[in-house]
């Protein structure tokens, strides 16, 4: 007997361990923000696509900047144009290198040859409209990384409802279980007197393990929802959130009927549009013609590390590249229907977008008109439940009539909270389909 005991006594510590070591963190809505905008890994992502799009944009600076590479270059030949070239490089020919005998038939010859190279972008129109366009394609992943925070933002404050909705549900099936405890309570004194029926008294029982199951399910609610709203942030997983108690609807000042042209996606999109417009530019301006300077300087020596003889070559390049095969046109072509596309996914965005708004505004309508009624199916079951506790307790009510009474109560209290979860969302929701931004 003892080593059962034993057994539940730990099979009870291994369950009740983990409950035990949940740690319970206070939890404002600005800080859930904060650590979200700062550890959210969607954010992370889109900070770094902004910084890959910024490093892009840096790699365009060569159109400007020049080229300079050196090098060091070992030889050797018996061939007797190289051979000769090789002498005439070191700056070493004399009179008996014009035999005949040794320049068609040279010995191995070296020869070692330090090189310096530079050449110098001056006019290439076409790489200046790419330039131009990678700047857009950087706008473009800033409104992206904006839209994100933006999307985020909402979602925070969505989680942050729900964990407020958690915690109401759970205190009102806590005062449920308490009330409903009472009645059974009351219910069993009565029964032992013999002024109650034995099916009235199961009949509370029922209850109330229906009541604790559902008080249960609550509970799990609020792990859920910490759970959701630190995934939102960044954090760990298994803490619970203590969150501010909810003061009803939350007051958001936004009156637009209309989508904003300046939300951050569509302007994402339009940078897009201007991207691949200078891209198409960029194409027909390689049809002109590119100028180049360049130059290098050259140290030839027949021994290795030499530095006996030297020499230099500077120049400038004209080059027009009149036909490469049809490339560019149909490249050019294809860029255009890429941009027909976009701007038709903007179109079609702009028109979703006010469906998704019109929508909104009608459930956010609705969403005040059931808070209303809720606030005031609240009042009226209160009272209900007030006299029907009154006439229990004079023996002028049914046990069944009360824990209906007390249920009716609950549900409406539920309802009321579902209510205001849903208007604040719903205004969260129309503050990020209405949201603007600029460069």
């Amino acid at each position: 007997m003892k080593n059962v005991l034993t057994g539940w006594l730990i099979l009870a510590w291994s369950f009740s361990a983990p409950l035990m070591a949940q740690h319970v963190v206070p939890l404002s809505l600005d800080d859930a923000l904060t650590a979200a905008w700062k550890n959210n890994k969607e954010i992370v992502m889109a900070l770094l696509e902004e910084e890959s799009a910024e490093a892009s944009f840096r790699q365009t600076h060569s159109v400007f900047l020049p080229q300079i590479k050196v090098s060091y270059t070992a030889m050797s030949t018996n061939n007797p144009l190289n051979a000769f070239g090789f002498k005439l490089q070191q700056q070493t020919i004399t009179q008996a290198d014009f035999n005949p005998a040794l320049l068609n038939n040279p010995s191995g010859t070296q020869n070692f040859m330090t090189k310096a190279e530079w050449q110098q972008p001056v006019l290439n129109i076409d790489r200046l409209y790419m330039r131009k366009a990678a700047n857009e394609q950087r706008a473009v992943y800033s409104y992206k990384a904006k839209r994100t925070k933006e999307f985020l933002t909402f979602e925070v404050r969505k989680a942050y409802a729900q964990l407020q909705l958690a915690y109401q549900g759970r205190n009102v099936l806590e005062e449920a279980v308490q009330a409903i405890n009472a009645i059974y309570t009351v219910s069993r004194n009565r029964f032992e007197k013999g002024l109650l029926q034995k099916s009235d008294v199961l009949h509370v029982q029922v209850q109330v393990a229906t009541t604790e199951t559902q008080l249960a399910q609550a509970k799990s609610n609020v792990q859920n929802a910490s759970d959701n709203i630190g995934l939102l942030m960044g954090a760990i997983t298994g803490v619970i959130y203590e969150v501010d108690k909810t003061s009803g609807v939350v007051s958001m000042e936004n009156d637009a009927t209309e989508v904003p042209a300046t939300r951050a996606d569509f302007l994402a999109i339009q940078s897009a549009v201007a991207a691949q417009d200078l891209m198409i530019n960029s194409g027909k301006m390689s049809y002109l013609p590119k100028l180049n300077g360049f130059a290098e300087y050259l140290i030839n020596d027949k021994n290795a590390f030499g530095f006996g003889s030297s020499s230099y070559l500077a120049g400038a390049q004209l080059s027009w590249t009149l036909f490469n095969g049809m490339t560019t046109q149909n490249k050019i072509e294809q860029q255009r229907i890429e941009q027909k596309k976009t701007v038709e996914q903007l179109n079609d965005l702009k028109a979703r977008s006010q469906l998704e708004l019109n929508k909104t505004l009608r459930e956010e309508h609705d969403a005040r008109l059931a808070l209303q009624q809720y606030e005031t199916a609240v009042i009226q079951a209160t009272e209900a439940l007030r006299i029907l506790q009154n006439r229990y307790q004079q023996g002028l009510a049914a046990t069944h009539d009360l824990l209906q009474s007390q249920t009716l109560l609950s549900q409406q209290k539920l309802n009321y909270a579902q209510a205001v979860f849903n208007i604040n969302t719903t205004n969260a929701y129309l503050q990020f389909l209405t949201s603007t931004s600029t460069k």
